[in-house]
């Protein structure tokens, strides 16, 4: 009898344990989570011209170019407090050079603080995407196509720049923006429906060079018809001033500051797969853009865009998914070498397979032209096909 009293107390303690265990709110490293993914790649099979090279795609491209490691990812993230989230991903695999790779860089590392108890206000405050563009906000862990469209990522190369956003979505937009992303229908993330905020405007890990700061807004409305058919639309636009860095000697600029006007606004527009879908971006602007005929770095008009047709095709525990991209562009890219000129039309028909949801297979054949000139290569066409193979594993 007595040993059966003891017995009863003792559960009873334990339960009574167990339950304010249940109840007592997590410390804020027991919120802490870690994910990643890596790719590697191959790019130079049924190659027909080595001196086609896209510097601001993948460094592998073209003569001696081989097996490549092209994102080494950790991502380290959590809801440490209700209305406090961090975000950190350093990436392992950044080449600072043709002849230099698999740096550490640091890539984002921001923190969220909510304004209201659902967190439908949010500020954004550290290095993080910049808000212009629906593919530029994609990961690239999610994207179809190997490389972004170079009318959108010319805006902000890698992405990423130092400053604070401020966004703006209901509860159900932020869960449906979720949703779009885990259910493996390709969407861009979480990133409001409204977005409005201040960067320096050199991307990110560089230096501000200048007391302008850009001004990015955007608008993009993800919707859900009864027949489960998801559309979203967007509108953006940046304005500021960027100071070139990078200028080849007897090349001519407008000023002694190296400081360009820097403008754009562009239209999204998604069909998510279900199973067909499509994908189509277009902007136009001014900013800064090689001259070859006068061997100068002018302020010119730019345009560009792109449409993307994929089908997702699901064979038992498979989902293979076709794809078909064309891009255009015709304009600078601020970020390289003399605000290099560029006049882009490429073709891109590949498939993705994923046998599980830890690994990716895509292999992407690749039609291009590309004119790109700078003060060195003044006159500069390329031409050329190749089949570009990508592993992509997540974890």
């Amino acid at each position: 009898m007595l040993r059966n009293i003891i017995l009863l107390i003792v559960l009873l303690i334990a339960n009574t344990v167990s339950s304010q265990d249940s109840t007592k709110p997590k410390k804020w490293f027991e919120s802490i989570q870690i994910r990643g993914y890596a790719q590697v790649r191959y790019n130079r099979l049924l190659e027909t011209n080595q001196n086609l090279i896209c510097e601001q795609c993948d460094r592998s491209w073209g003569a001696n170019g081989g097996f490549f490691l092209r994102r080494m990812r950790i991502i380290f993230y959590g809801q440490i407090n209700k209305q406090v989230y961090f975000y950190i991903q350093p990436d392992f695999a950044s080449s600072v050079s043709t002849t230099s790779l698999h740096f550490g860089q640091l890539r984002d590392a921001y923190f969220d603080v909510g304004v209201d108890k659902d967190n439908e206000f949010r500020f954004r405050i550290g290095q993080s995407k910049v808000p212009y563009g629906f593919e530029n906000m994609q990961s690239s862990q999610n994207r179809l196509t190997l490389d972004r469209n170079d009318a959108f990522n010319s805006a902000v190369s890698n992405e990423r720049d130092m400053g604070v956003f401020f966004y703006w979505a209901p509860k159900a937009q932020r869960a449906l923006l979720s949703e779009l992303v885990s259910s493996g229908l390709k969407g861009s993330g979480d990133y409001g429906v409204f977005a409005i905020g201040a960067y320096n405007g050199q991307t990110a890990n560089r230096p501000e060079l200048n007391d302008n700061k850009h001004i990015v807004g955007r608008f993009s409305y993800p919707h859900k018809f009864k027949n489960g058919q998801i559309i979203e639309a967007g509108l953006q636009a940046y304005t500021g001033k960027v100071v070139l860095s990078s200028i080849t000697k007897n090349v001519v600029v407008i000023n002694s500051s190296n400081e360009y006007i820097d403008q754009r606004v562009g239209a999204t527009f998604v069909l998510y797969p279900k199973p067909f879908g499509i994908q189509a971006e277009y902007n136009i602007g001014k900013g800064p853009e090689y001259n070859t005929s006068t061997n100068s770095i002018d302020e010119k008009n730019l345009d560009g865009g792109y449409i993307l047709g994929n089908y997702q095709y699901k064979f038992k525990n498979h989902l293979i998914i076709p794809f078909v991209k064309y891009q255009f562009y015709n304009g600078g890219k601020k970020h390289e070498l003399d605000a290099r000129s560029f006049s882009v039309k490429e073709l891109e028909m590949g498939v993705e397979w994923q046998p599980n949801k830890n690994f990716e297979l895509v292999a992407q054949y690749t039609i291009s032209n590309r004119r790109f000139e700078d003060g060195v290569l003044r006159k500069n066409t390329q031409e050329g096909n190749l089949l570009r193979i990508q592993a992509q594993v997540n974890f």
